[in-house]
């Protein structure tokens, strides 16, 4: 097969799988998914953008998918994907590893917060800690272990070498 034809094949396949990974473990764990102390599980996912940028599509899609079967409703099943779009794309574009983590934390800590102070009049601040908590939990505390499994085995998984192509 031609490589430059396989390229989109691979990162079509790669967004896919990454997209299927998210909805079947947030959906899978809807108890603990959503809320205002949520663990999704699904979140140690988001340090794959760090290594191939197929991951940003995937993920958006698999959240999309994901709230739209566990998310907090309507509000949350549009804009929620949107967030995790965003802290994708500045996952992939962090200049060191132990920073990959850092987007998806910081920006659903405010979206999440936000959302539930607006649909479940919940206090924003304490909200926020709590979502920063739950993901911390997920993004590093699952996340970088997964980071570093994956970078040992990076040439098979993504076809390069561990180090993010989307970064100059």
């Amino acid at each position: 097969m031609n490589s430059s034809r396989s390229k989109p094949v691979r990162f079509i396949t790669e967004a896919a799988a990454i997209a299927a990974m998210y909805a079947a473990l947030t959906i899978f764990l809807a108890p603990i998914s959503s809320g205002e102390f949520q663990l999704r599980i699904a979140e140690a996912l988001t340090v794959l953008p760090f290594f191939t940028p197929a991951a940003i599509p995937g993920l958006f899609v698999g959240c999309l998918i994901a709230n739209i079967f566990a998310g907090q409703g309507f509000y949350d099943m549009v804009l929620g994907p949107f967030a995790t779009l965003l802290a994708a794309f500045i996952t992939w574009k962090m200049p060191r590893k132990y920073l990959a983590p850092l987007p998806p934390i910081i920006i659903n800590a405010v979206y999440v917060g936000i959302l539930l102070y607006f649909v479940a009049n919940l206090p924003i601040l304490p909200t926020m800690l709590l979502v920063a908590v739950s993901e911390t939990i997920a993004c590093y505390g699952l996340g970088y272990p997964f980071m570093l499994l994956i970078e040992k085995h990076s040439k098979r998984i993504f076809g390069h070498d561990g180090q993010n192509i989307g970064r100059q």
